[in-house]
């Protein structure tokens, strides 16, 4: 592992549980993977606002799209062992089918290049207003000719995994669930996913949670409900740490996977651009990809009500990262975007030199939080309010024990001016005075401010 990571991992930590802390978000669960081995995870938050449970690593989310690379690993492994072609129709496998939609091949339904209706008429079981098809409803439905015609865009199709999930039960003749679990899941060696509910008795399952608004309150959302034949698309369960694993054995230098390197290629290749979109993305067969920071990563994102996750496999450095949040407003995708702006900057800025070292932790004043963050022979003063929390920020050249002078800064801070920290008799840090503004403690500001604002009572008009 390089020299930077351990740090940047760190702050990732402590970024990410300011972050949850001051959006209110329920819970949030992390976990990273250097090449296919875990080396944090971490929680933060609730599994229940109504009990109050609080959330472990160990509580398994709703992943729901991660699912999609799992039954497309599982095509993969069909295809390796002969069972079928990536450009086989469909209508050979699964029969009753409308003819356009039998002419569909498996390559295209796994890019979501081959037309498909994305939920069908009525997509209210992501809304909890029905149940998730089962294999005669999927089948009726796809009994209809195609949305658009295919080989022209990314349309993402869960109706088309649906599918996907009845080709595989047509070869292998043993239900989805079993046999995705078997080759699949337990082949990755992953003992905390299922491909689908119901969760043995006990097992710690975290509950989903409305937005705050429209009512001014979350709600508690059961998300225990089966997805049926809808699971090849969005009906696994999983923790973090799972998820992360599995991913990490999709990298094609990945010394142990199920998958060989050729089917592994195959599946992060960019099939498709994702249109009319103004980050640039693109989807293989069940990934997806794009590039942050600088950095290519694959991975998956998934949506479930109560549920928003994300995960990325980033190659320049061996890592992947998945984030879940149990809310429908979580910040899953938004947060593992910041984290790798913090990865960039370590990497960029190399491991704490010894003279910086300790220039390091939370400061507060009235107008918020700053963190000094020491890279490499720097301190960075970054702002963790800020989805990148190194966005402009300020950089302070240490010039001794307890001073320093800010040698970069925008045209609106303090750029050349002094840096100090002030001790007390014990010699701990209890102040850092950037040029002329002064930082404490969080519980000392908090104080401050309650001294100050507390009593404060509305003057009457005149």
């Amino acid at each position: 592992m390089e020299p930077w990571l351990p740090p940047a991992m760190s702050y990732i930590r402590s970024w990410i549980e300011f972050q949850h802390r001051a959006s209110q978000r329920p819970g949030c669960i992390v976990a990273i993977a250097h090449l296919d081995k875990i080396v944090t995870e971490y929680a933060f938050g609730h599994a229940n606002l109504a009990t109050g449970e609080k959330l472990t690593p160990r509580h398994r989310f709703r992943i729901a799209s991660h699912s999609k690379s799992f039954t497309a690993a599982g095509i993969m492994k069909l295809r390796e062992h002969g069972k079928l072609r990536l450009d086989d129709p469909v209508g050979r496998y699964v029969k009753d089918l409308h003819p356009q939609v039998a002419g569909a091949t498996i390559a295209q339904i796994l890019s979501h290049g081959a037309g498909l209706t994305r939920d069908g008429a009525d997509a209210g079981q992501f809304a909890d207003r029905r149940p998730y098809l089962g294999p005669k409803e999927l089948t009726a439905e796809l009994r209809l000719p195609l949305a658009i015609e295919p080989n022209t865009r990314l349309k993402y199709s869960n109706h088309g995994y649906g599918l996907i999930g009845l080709v595989i039960e047509a070869i292998t003749a043993e239900p989805y669930r079993a046999w995705i679990e078997r080759e699949i899941v337990d082949a990755v060696g992953l003992r905390e996913t299922k491909p689908d509910m119901p969760l043995a008795k006990g097992v710690p399952f975290a509950r989903g949670h409305t937005a705050r608004l429209p009512l001014e309150r979350r709600l508690v959302i059961p998300g225990d409900n089966p997805t049926n034949a809808i699971a090849p698309a969005a009906g696994f369960v999983s923790t973090a740490g799972d998820a992360a694993r599995f991913f990490a054995q999709l990298a094609p230098t990945a010394k142990r996977s199920v998958l060989s390197v050729g089917s592994r290629r195959e599946m992060i290749r960019k099939h498709w651009r994702n249109p009319h979109a103004d980050l640039e993305g693109y989807y293989g067969l069940g990934i997806m990809s794009g590039r942050t920071a600088g950095w290519d990563w694959l991975g998956h994102s998934g949506g479930f009500q109560g549920y928003i996750s994300q995960t990325c496999l980033i190659p320049a450095c061996d890592l992947t990262m998945t984030i879940l949040t149990n809310s429908v407003d979580g910040w899953a995708g938004i947060w593992l975007g910041g984290a790798m702006q913090i990865l960039r900057a370590f990497a960029t800025g190399g491991a704490p030199g010894r003279r910086v070292r300790d220039w390091t932790g939370r400061w507060w004043s009235l107008w918020g939080a700053v963190d000094l963050v020491p890279i490499g022979n720097l301190v960075m003063v970054a702002n963790p309010h800020l989805l990148n929390p190194f966005m402009d920020a300020t950089e302070v050249e240490v010039t001794g024990r307890d001073s320093g002078r800010i040698s970069l800064a925008t045209g609106y801070a303090s750029h050349g001016q002094a840096v100090r920290r002030t001790r007390n008799k014990s010699g701990r840090v209890t102040d850092i005075w950037l040029a002329g503004g002064n930082l404490k403690p969080e519980n000392v500001l908090a104080a401050e401010m309650e001294r100050r604002y507390g009593s404060h009572k509305e003057r009457p008009a005149r």
